[in-house]
């Protein structure tokens, strides 16, 4: 006695299959990558320097990112969080919505958004500098040289 799986009768097109796999696929992946990503920014962030979480400050964040592993660090948490969270969504939208046009704009307006988070955030990582030229020394932190 053989069973035969027959093919479900699916609205969206084989290749969409593929990238159900590869989203699938993706998102083992990146959870992997990310529980480590983020057990180690707890550790490094709550338990190696003295004083927890009342030490994290503005200049804490300046001195780390002032290293550029830490910044690569912080963007590779970023891009594989924000694209494990779009992809969960889009996988949600799928599974819930019945019309194929909200379908469709629900998607791309997901996407959208996880695009211009990712492009906000890699801008603020690497265009950060706490000591910015030609303002007023009022207005920087006590740990800025004055200019």
């Amino acid at each position: 006695m053989s069973v035969v799986i027959e093919t479900p009768n699916s609205p969206r097109s084989r290749k969409q299959a593929n990238w159900e796999k590869y989203g699938w696929i993706y998102m083992r992946v990146s959870g992997a990558a990310l529980v480590v990503l983020i057990f180690v920014h707890l550790i490094a962030n709550l338990v190696v320097p003295d004083g927890g979480i009342k030490a994290i400050d503005f200049a804490f964040v300046a001195g780390k990112w002032a290293a550029p592993f830490w910044q690569w660090w912080d963007l590779a948490m970023l891009w594989l969080a924000l694209i494990h969270g779009t992809n969960g969504m889009r996988t949600i939208v799928n599974d819930y919505t019945e019309k194929e046009g909200v379908r469709k704009t629900l998607v791309v307006s997901l996407w959208g958004v996880c695009t211009a988070l990712i492009v906000l955030g890699t801008l603020v990582i690497f265009t950060f500098d706490p000591c910015p030229a030609g303002a007023a020394a009022e207005l920087l932190p006590s740990f800025c040289p004055v200019q």
